[in-house]
């Protein structure tokens, strides 16, 4: 990896932005493919490969599962959504976090991915699990926890405030607390 490729990663971590407001342009298919990919490709706990999506192109579709969650009115003008799913766990070892630390890796590569596009996000929590199975259909013992709205930011969406982050230094403790 070059430096300037480094430096555009950085940067896009940097920069990106939660969005609720969105135009309504549609995303290319090449675009969503890399998007998608980007969250296929996260890292996997023991490779244990717990997450799977749901794509949403559909505003009804969107709508029906926005009402599984308390703050999702984002749902409906989002471009698409992608509904994050995980499978039931199997094995011994504590596969239900790691399945939920997979989710949200997978989460977070596909919102940097569209964010690399010109392309905002937002994730949303499901808050009634049970009903957002039942909209998505899911076979029994997978979840649903989050879904992300993903579109082009509207025009005259206000701009997002920018709020000072704590200081690297009140975030690291060097051998301990």
């Amino acid at each position: 990896m070059t430096t300037g490729e480094r430096t555009a990663v950085f940067d896009t971590i940097r920069g990106k932005r939660d969005t609720r407001a969105y135009a309504g342009r549609p995303i290319p298919e090449e675009t969503l493919h890399r998007i998608l990919q980007a969250g296929r490709m996260a890292g996997s706990a023991k490779h244990a490969e717990p997450c799977r999506f749901v794509l949403l192109r559909d505003r009804a579709r969107r709508e029906e599962v926005g009402a599984c969650g308390n703050f999702t009115a984002q749902l409906p003008a989002a471009a698409i959504a992608v509904a994050i799913v995980t499978l039931p766990p199997s094995g011994q070892w504590d596969a239900e976090r790691a399945m939920s630390f997979d989710a949200g890796r997978a989460a977070q590569n596909m919102m940097l991915a569209a964010w690399a596009e010109g392309i905002s996000s937002c994730p949303v929590t499901m808050h009634h699990h049970d009903d957002a199975a039942r909209v998505l259909g899911l076979p029994e013992g997978h979840r649903c926890t989050w879904v992300l709205a993903f579109g082009y930011p509207a025009d005259d969406a206000p701009p997002r405030e920018q709020r000072q982050k704590l200081s690297l230094s009140e975030y690291i403790h060097e051998g301990r607390w």
